[in-house]
């Protein structure tokens, strides 16, 4: 049996859709995921991870549609390829309400933002959630993202990431230095409520964006909220290193994922910070069950109601290449593309057939299949193996998966000493990093100590 250990930090991955990772699972009888537009179906979801002490619910999302597969959305729209699709941020004022510890990471794609609208809204909710927010800070790779908003074609890929740094670096003049800790007075007796001296106006004027202006929400728990970031070009590694506070990567073996966690690591030392300040999460797929029969028979249960034909239409976005043009034992060629790279890199010269396989549970997640003590030892081994920090688990079958896991698998890894009893008290960033802003080594810190009384701030 393993010896205690760090302990393993857990998301729930999910999206306001009915096709996620797993697709065509919605055809499972258990399955909730077409309730998706009906709010309970969110609140018990967020009721049952507490009841788990999941650090977060992760909302991932996407804005355009999976249309190259096949040049169209035929098999998007019947199988449901998170299409349609519903703004993540919409949930979680809801959510929090009937909880008090857990936290919600929300993905919100920067490159159709203003910062200054975008900004508030987070904000605001880190104040109604008494801190438990973080950004997903993605820039998009769909074409048909940007043919919606009126643009000609996606913005070249390190582009995007240059776009990116300068939409952060508004975005912290606005969290962390517009106003003052101490801004705010609600002084009923001398009528003062904040005081205008301690307010600071934001003037940027970059290559993006042009912004002048006092932040409209007075400081919140975080102030910023936490950071998470998906990314593992070599550009992506080197906007995590300045920026990220959780990073979402995945590897096919622990060896693999350890290369790409010391290397996240080491990116993030070179840009002046701390190798702790990184939480490296990977995603993986469950199916557990009393015993490892139960556990091998309701993995082959579930794959007569998968997907992989959805599983690579969905892929084909990613790469932004119609793999259905392609024989099942041709081998795949990516070439130039604005999608993303990483994913384009590494799968070149695979098959379709070889694709189809990968995706049989309609995703190509890490998946673990066993009883709640293999599962367990599972999960120990990849993070002391590949030194990472926890995982975005999948829905497979929703929520089933997630009760599931709750069940047998937490008082499995509590038993080993590897997942808490009890949650922390405070915001999101504190439960993580045992703080609740951002440290002075984070770029972000730089607009605390501007000058207040140049006129020229920040």
């Amino acid at each position: 049996m393993s010896q205690p250990g760090k302990p393993i930090l857990l998301n729930a991955f999910n999206m306001n859709c009915v096709g996620h990772i797993h697709h065509g699972m919605w055809t499972h009888p258990l399955d909730r995921s077409t309730e998706f537009n009906d709010l309970n179906y969110w609140l018990d979801l967020a009721r049952t991870l507490e009841r788990g002490m999941f650090d977060g619910l992760f909302i991932a999302d996407i804005l355009g549609v999976y249309d190259v597969y096949q040049q169209g959305i035929g098999l998007t729209a019947s199988e449901s390829i998170q299409l349609p699709v519903n703004d993540p941020l919409m949930l979680v004022s809801a959510m929090a309400s009937v909880t008090e510890h857990l936290g919600f990471g929300l993905t919100a794609n920067l490159s159709y933002e203003a910062p200054y609208p975008f900004a508030r809204r987070f904000s605001t909710l880190d104040h109604l959630t008494k801190g438990r927010v973080g950004w997903n800070i993605v820039t998009g790779y769909l074409d048909s993202a940007a043919r919606a908003v009126g643009q000609t074609q996606l913005p070249g890929h390190d582009q995007r990431y240059d776009q990116a740094d300068e939409f952060l670096d508004v975005s912290y003049k606005l969290w962390e230095g517009s106003w003052q800790d101490d801004a705010v007075l609600a002084d009923r007796q001398q009528r003062r409520y904040a005081d205008a001296s301690k307010i600071h106006p934001v003037r940027h004027h970059g290559e993006f964006y042009q912004v002048e202006g006092y932040h409209l929400s007075s400081p919140s728990p975080q102030r910023t909220p936490l950071l998470f970031q998906a990314g593992s070009s070599a550009r992506g590694i080197r906007f995590a290193a300045r920026h990220a506070e959780c990073t979402f990567v995945n590897g096919s073996t622990p060896q693999a994922m350890r290369a790409q966690a010391d290397k996240l690591r080491q990116a993030a030392r070179d840009a002046g910070r701390q190798p702790e300040d990184l939480k490296i999460f990977m995603g993986v797929s469950v199916i557990v069950a009393p015993t490892e029969q139960q556990a091998r028979e309701k993995h082959q249960e579930y794959l007569r109601y998968a997907s992989p034909e959805a599983g690579i239409a969905h892929f084909s976005s990613s790469t932004g290449i119609d793999l259905a043009q392609f024989g099942l034992d041709e081998p795949i060629h990516s070439g130039a593309t604005r999608a993303i790279e990483s994913v384009s890199q590494a799968y070149n010269g695979w098959t379709r057939r070889q694709l189809l396989e990968q995706h049989a549970l309609g995703g190509r997640y890490a998946l673990i299949v066993g009883n709640p003590a293999q599962v367990a030892e599972a999960l120990i081994n990849w993070i002391d193996e590949a030194g990472i920090d926890g995982f975005n688990l999948t829905r497979i079958v929703n929520p089933q998966s997630y009760i599931d896991f709750i069940d047998l698998v937490v008082p499995e890894l509590q038993q080993r000493g590897r997942y808490k009893t009890a949650y922390q008290s405070g915001s999101l960033r504190k439960k993580l990093f045992n703080h609740d802003r951002l440290p002075s080594r984070h770029p972000a810190a730089r607009w605390r100590v501007a000058d207040h009384t140049s006129g020229k701030y920040l």
